[in-house]
Protein backbone atom coordinates (compact mmCIF):
# COMPACT_ATOMS: atom_id res chain seq x y z
CA UNK A 1 0.00 0.00 0.00
CA UNK A 2 2.81 2.17 0.56
CA UNK A 3 4.01 1.80 -3.11
CA UNK A 4 0.85 2.73 -4.60
CA UNK A 5 0.56 5.70 -2.31
CA UNK A 6 4.00 6.78 -3.68
CA UNK A 7 3.33 5.66 -7.06
CA UNK A 8 -0.20 8.57 -6.89
CA UNK A 9 1.77 11.18 -5.54
CA UNK A 10 4.33 11.08 -8.27
CA UNK A 11 1.52 10.56 -10.82
CA UNK A 12 -0.35 13.68 -9.11
CA UNK A 13 2.69 15.59 -8.84
CA UNK A 14 3.51 14.82 -12.79
CA UNK A 15 -0.39 15.99 -14.04
CA UNK A 16 -0.03 18.64 -12.15
CA UNK A 17 3.24 19.93 -13.50
CA UNK A 18 1.99 19.45 -17.39
CA UNK A 19 -0.94 21.08 -16.61
CA UNK A 20 0.60 24.35 -15.04
CA UNK A 21 3.30 24.56 -18.40
CA UNK A 22 0.71 24.59 -20.34
CA UNK A 23 -1.41 27.21 -18.67
CA UNK A 24 2.43 28.84 -18.70
CA UNK A 25 2.77 28.49 -22.35
CA UNK A 26 -0.72 29.23 -23.66
CA UNK A 27 0.18 32.50 -22.07
CA UNK A 28 3.64 33.76 -23.17
CA UNK A 29 4.34 31.55 -26.16
CA UNK A 30 0.86 31.76 -27.97
CA UNK A 31 0.62 27.77 -27.39
CA UNK A 32 -3.00 26.88 -29.55
CA UNK A 33 -3.97 24.48 -26.81
CA UNK A 34 -6.68 24.77 -23.66
CA UNK A 35 -4.82 23.36 -20.21
CA UNK A 36 -7.96 21.67 -19.92
CA UNK A 37 -7.64 19.41 -22.50
CA UNK A 38 -4.00 18.74 -20.94
CA UNK A 39 -5.42 17.99 -17.67
CA UNK A 40 -8.43 15.59 -19.14
CA UNK A 41 -5.72 13.90 -21.32
CA UNK A 42 -3.37 13.58 -18.32
CA UNK A 43 -6.04 12.23 -15.82
CA UNK A 44 -6.99 9.56 -18.80
CA UNK A 45 -3.28 8.81 -18.89
CA UNK A 46 -2.94 8.23 -15.28
CA UNK A 47 -6.41 6.14 -14.57
CA UNK A 48 -4.19 3.65 -16.93
CA UNK A 49 -0.96 3.90 -15.66
CA UNK A 50 -2.85 3.96 -12.53
CA UNK A 51 -4.41 0.48 -13.58
CA UNK A 52 -1.35 -0.94 -14.93
CA UNK A 53 0.08 -0.42 -11.47
CA UNK A 54 -2.63 -1.78 -9.39
CA UNK A 55 -2.58 -5.20 -11.39
CA UNK A 56 1.33 -5.33 -11.00
CA UNK A 57 0.82 -4.59 -7.24
CA UNK A 58 -1.53 -7.38 -7.39
CA UNK A 59 0.81 -10.30 -9.07
CA UNK A 60 3.71 -8.92 -6.69
CA UNK A 61 1.55 -10.99 -3.76
CA UNK A 62 1.13 -13.42 -5.41
CA UNK A 63 3.63 -16.90 -6.42
CA UNK A 64 6.75 -16.75 -8.69
CA UNK A 65 4.44 -18.39 -11.95
CA UNK A 66 1.39 -15.64 -11.45
CA UNK A 67 3.94 -12.62 -11.02
CA UNK A 68 5.34 -13.15 -14.40
CA UNK A 69 1.93 -13.39 -15.61
CA UNK A 70 0.50 -10.03 -13.89
CA UNK A 71 3.97 -8.39 -15.24
CA UNK A 72 2.88 -9.27 -18.45
CA UNK A 73 -0.74 -8.27 -18.77
CA UNK A 74 0.24 -4.80 -17.00
CA UNK A 75 2.29 -4.20 -19.50
CA UNK A 76 0.36 -5.44 -22.96
CA UNK A 77 -2.85 -3.94 -20.97
CA UNK A 78 -0.96 -0.41 -20.91
CA UNK A 79 -0.12 -0.55 -24.51
CA UNK A 80 -3.53 -1.51 -25.49
CA UNK A 81 -5.37 1.47 -23.29
CA UNK A 82 -2.51 3.68 -24.66
CA UNK A 83 -3.36 2.82 -28.37
CA UNK A 84 -7.53 2.90 -27.41
CA UNK A 85 -7.01 6.30 -26.21
CA UNK A 86 -4.91 7.76 -29.43
CA UNK A 87 -7.98 6.42 -31.08
CA UNK A 88 -9.91 7.90 -29.36
CA UNK A 89 -8.05 11.20 -28.76
CA UNK A 90 -7.24 11.51 -32.65
CA UNK A 91 -9.71 9.83 -34.67
CA UNK A 92 -12.76 10.34 -32.91
CA UNK A 93 -12.44 13.69 -31.15
CA UNK A 94 -10.30 15.13 -34.24
CA UNK A 95 -7.85 16.73 -32.57
CA UNK A 96 -4.98 16.91 -35.06
CA UNK A 97 -3.28 20.14 -34.52
CA UNK A 98 1.00 20.29 -34.09
CA UNK A 99 0.21 21.18 -30.24
CA UNK A 100 -2.26 18.45 -29.37
CA UNK A 101 -0.10 15.58 -31.17
CA UNK A 102 2.90 17.10 -29.22
CA UNK A 103 1.02 17.25 -25.59
CA UNK A 104 -0.13 13.77 -26.04
CA UNK A 105 3.48 11.83 -27.28
CA UNK A 106 4.92 13.94 -24.33
CA UNK A 107 2.42 12.87 -21.63
CA UNK A 108 2.18 9.38 -23.48
CA UNK A 109 6.08 9.06 -23.19
CA UNK A 110 6.90 10.67 -19.37
CA UNK A 111 4.03 8.54 -17.56
CA UNK A 112 5.14 5.70 -20.09
CA UNK A 113 9.07 6.22 -18.56
CA UNK A 114 7.07 7.02 -14.73
CA UNK A 115 5.52 3.35 -15.09
CA UNK A 116 7.82 1.41 -16.42
CA UNK A 117 10.69 2.84 -14.69
CA UNK A 118 8.44 2.16 -10.61
CA UNK A 119 7.90 -1.22 -11.74
CA UNK A 120 11.63 -1.75 -12.91
CA UNK A 121 12.64 -0.25 -9.23
CA UNK A 122 10.65 -2.80 -7.52
CA UNK A 123 11.69 -5.65 -9.92
CA UNK A 124 15.55 -4.70 -9.47
CA UNK A 125 15.03 -5.65 -5.40
CA UNK A 126 12.44 -8.70 -5.41
CA UNK A 127 13.51 -12.28 -7.58
CA UNK A 128 10.68 -13.70 -9.32
CA UNK A 129 11.70 -17.03 -7.75
CA UNK A 130 11.01 -18.27 -4.21
CA UNK A 131 13.56 -18.74 -2.10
Amino acid sequence: MKRFIRYLSGLLIIDVIFVLLVFVFTKTVSLDFAPGKTAFLALLFSVTAIIVFSIFLRGQSRGPESQTLHILVAISLKFLLDIGLAVIWFIAAKNKSFESVLIFFVIYLTLTLYSISSISKILKNRSLQNK
